[in-house]
Order: C-alpha cells, then structure tokens, then sequence
C-alpha cells in the first residue's frame, strides 16, 4: 500500500500505527507562490521547488531532489494494491487533496483502488486542528475508515484544480457555484483562499489584516502573534515559518506597517541565529499600519507582486480584490 499525507509531522504517526505499506509525505505549501495554468507535473514541481528554495527552505539541488523522489514514487502508484489519501479539512490539504486527484484523473488506475481518508474533526478534541496531532493510536482506527474514491471526488478535484491554477480568480467563483459536496471541505478552503486576495477597503489579505490586528490588541512577539493570528481561523492552515514572512513583508517596506518597538530591524530565524533573540523582538503598528488597518489607506499603494494560486498580482494596479461586505473577488480600478 501507498499512503500519501500533508507532512512529515502526520507520516512519522502513520509509520507508528501498524498500518501496513510506504508513506508518502506531500511537502508543499500550494496556498503559497505559483501554481500557473498550462504546467506539466514535471514542470510544476520544478517551479515550486524553485520557489521553496527561493524562501530558504534548503538549495535548489535538494529542494528539487525531493519532489523528484517525491514524484516518481507516486509515478510507480500501480505497484501497489491500494493508494490511500489522508487530508483534513484545511486550505493546506485541500490544494494537495486536489492536486493530486487532477493527477489521478488523468492516469488509468488498473488494479489499484484509490481510497480516501479527510476529516474536519475527531472524536474527544474540541478545537481540531489536524492529522499531525493525533498520536499513532489515533490515526490508526481512521485507516478502517476509508472510502473508496469515486469517479464523481476525481472529476470534481480535477476541475478545482484547474480553478485554483486559473489566471483570474472568477474561475475559482466559477467553480464555487456547482455542487462541491462529494468534498464537502472545499468549499470553505477555496473562500479562505479568495480573503488572501487584496481587501478593497485596505489592500490588505486576511492573514495581513489578522496580523495587525492582534500586534494592536496587544500580542507582539512572533510566537504571541503566530497563536493569536491562529485564533482567528476556523481551520488555521499556515505553519509559523509562513506566517512569520509575512510579518516581516510588513515590516520591510520604505513605508512599513510594522515595526520593532526598539526601532531595530525586524530578523528571521536562521541557522546562524539564536532562535532566542528572535522570539524576543517586539512589534509594534507605525502611523501608516494604523491608517491601513482603519481603511484610510491602501496596504498595496506602491505595487505588489504575489502569485495566489494561478493568479499573479503586480504592479500599484493590481486587477484582482476581495470584497469583504459582497463576500466575492472584484475587479479593481482604482480610477
């Protein structure tokens, strides 16, 4: 058997449970850099690991390595009797999820049964946040049950794809308006991925907006941000590593929306550094984050340049925003 998952945290459980076959963890932040149209599988995985390794997560070389490995592993799927998918509920898996049953939709499975394991909660756990927090003993009863994927989960996955790796984000609204319940969960995660859209009234992503809120409610260092941040998600799907760039996006600009209270520049972790003096750097809203978080001015005044799935947004005009009051993406003409 072949089971894939969304990391390493939830495929070291699995090796743990007794369930027999390989694990497969799918190391990718899709919610995150581009996913454009028209890519080959090969292609994509180049251009990812590219943009992985542009963030400092390992060199190129090894960054690349890693997806090939990753790649031919699930290249040799009909090897094995079953495949078996284990997401849950949050934008993360999500894109994964359906990312790979587009791959799926367009290879024969032969003998191969392709099962599916995604759940948005569990039994005992109020607040659930993921499969990486269950222990061995926890995962292991989900294993039973799992469910075989239907020809309608693949076509649907398949089309959501397409939509999130669109050039214009109306096909993800598109998209939106059929039937989605054979994923019941996608729905949610593709409208959280719509709020990373520029805010009409700010300019500002939900994740951005959520930043500032909780530095100007009190919370100032990384890790104080990060969970509070989190607190405002009903699914939180963004690691700590991610959430801290985009603090410091808001702090490097020439005209930034934050800033330390001791008026240092704000630093990332690094293999060099103590994660200590990190954790200890303070943050405060300027003038300008005040009036961004007000609605008084625009957090992408000066331009952008960001690819949200298929979407790439750049330059001071940038095409695409989110309204939140009409909950929907708008053309933007700031004329």
């Amino acid at each position: 058997m072949l089971h894939i998952t969304n990391g390493d945290s939830t495929a070291c459980s699995l090796e743990q449970t007794g369930v027999p076959g390989t694990v497969l963890p799918w190391r990718d932040v899709l919610h995150e850099g581009p996913t454009p149209a028209g890519l080959s599988f090969d292609q994509m995985s180049k251009l990812r690991a590219r943009f992985i390794a542009d963030h400092g997560w390992g060199s190129y070389k090894d960054v690349l390595a890693d997806f090939l490995r990753r790649d031919s592993a699930l290249e040799q799927f009909q090897s094995h009797k079953e495949v078996v998918l284990w997401f849950e509920h949050d934008l993360y898996d999500q894109l994964q999820l359906i990312q790979l049953l587009h791959w799926f939709s367009h290879h024969d499975l032969g003998t191969t049964t392709l099962s599916l394991i995604c759940i948005g909660e569990f039994p005992g756990i109020d607040s659930f946040k993921g499969l990486g927090e269950l222990s061995p003993a926890q995962l292991r009863p989900l294993y039973d049950m799992r469910i075989a994927v239907t020809s309608e989960q693949l076509a649907l996955g398949s089309a959501a794809w397409q939509a999130y790796c669109a050039p214009e984000p109306t096909a993800i609204e598109a998209f939106l308006s059929r039937d989605n319940s054979a994923l019941p969960f996608l729905r949610a995660a593709l409208l959280r991925h719509l709020e990373q859209f520029p805010a009409v009234e700010s300019g500002l992503s939900r994740t951005e907006q959520q930043i500032l809120e909780v530095v100007a409610a009190g919370s100032q260092k990384p890790a104080e941000i990060f969970l509070a941040e989190q607190e405002k998600e009903a699914s939180a799907f963004m690691g700590d590593s991610w959430l801290w760039g985009y603090i410091a996006a808001l702090c490097d600009t020439h005209d930034p929306l934050l800033q330390r209270d001791d008026g240092g520049p704000f630093t990332l972790p690094s293999e060099q550094d103590r994660h200590d003096d990190f954790l200890a750097q303070a943050l405060e809203l300027t003038e300008r984050g005040r009036a961004v978080l007000a609605g008084q001015a625009d957090r992408i005044r000066d331009g952008i340049d960001r690819w949200l799935g298929g979407v790439h947004l750049h330059g001071p005009d940038a095409a695409w925003r989110w309204d939140r009051q009409q909950r929907r993406i708008v053309r933007w003409d700031q004329s």
